[in-house]
């Protein structure tokens, strides 16, 4: 006798976020990934915390704007906010994916340690700020001090980029395609290597950035931070 298995079938569970506590809500949305749904969440009314410490695989949709640290502190799901995002989206993140239709707000992607956050608009002052791995893509322009204090992983800015871009960078890279207002303290421009930029492009296909001409500006440390001197003193007072 041929036994015939039935193909399985993803499950979507729908969470109302609404006005309800957010603890209730986040628990929902944990225990649907728990169980092997994905998720939808209706009615984000831009509150703050949604979908935060979320862990394992699985999809969550936020069907619309959401406040601050949206997916912050995640480790494994995608989530896929369809609007805009407050401050500190995807703060803290180990692994997964998050990705913002819309713009972002300050400190987007702030000490994420790996995974990929993917902004489709543009993003607030201190994007990537103390990135410690990972990829940071926003499509548009980002705000001042932008890559401030990363120490590893990838901000990359198909725009512009404000005034003091990369400031007191340790490692990692800030990739730039449009104009730099300024750069910031200890930090220099440096010519990309060939396989460093087909990597950039390969990424930036991958998410489905539509593809252009762009003329890549790779910033990275200059080190002069890297080692105090007491006559460099001056430089230090400055961050």
């Amino acid at each position: 006798m041929t036994t015939v298995i039935a193909p399985s079938l993803e499950v979507e569970v729908e969470v109302v976020a609404g006005d309800r506590p957010l603890r209730e809500v986040n628990r929902e949305i944990r225990s649907a990934l728990a169980a092997g749904s994905n998720v939808t969440v209706s009615e984000p009314m831009s509150r703050h915390n949604l979908a935060v410490a979320l862990t394992g695989a699985g999809r969550v949709r936020l069907h619309g704007s959401v406040g601050y640290y949206c997916g912050g502190l995640s480790a494994g799901p995608d989530i896929h906010v369809e609007g805009n995002a407050g401050w500190g989206v995807g703060e803290a993140l180990a692994s997964g994916f998050i990705r913002v239709d819309g713009n972002a707000g300050m400190s987007a992607g702030a000490s994420m340690r790996g995974g990929t956050v993917h902004i489709r608009g543009n993003a607030g002052p201190r994007t990537g700020i103390a990135m410690k791995g990972g990829n940071l893509v926003v499509e548009g322009d980002v705000g001042y001090a932008s890559g401030f204090m990363a120490h590893g992983g990838r901000l990359i800015v198909c725009g512009d980029a404000l005034a003091s871009i990369a400031d007191s960078l340790w490692l990692g890279s800030v990739w730039v395609a449009g104009e730099i207002k300024s750069l910031g303290i200890d930090a220099k421009v440096v010519e990309p290597p060939a396989d460093e930029l087909q990597e950039v492009d390969e990424l930036l296909a991958d998410l489905g950035v539509p593809a252009a001409e762009r003329e890549w500006k790779k910033i990275v440390s200059a080190e002069g931070l890297w080692y105090f001197e007491a006559r460099d003193a001056k430089k230090w007072l400055m961050i």
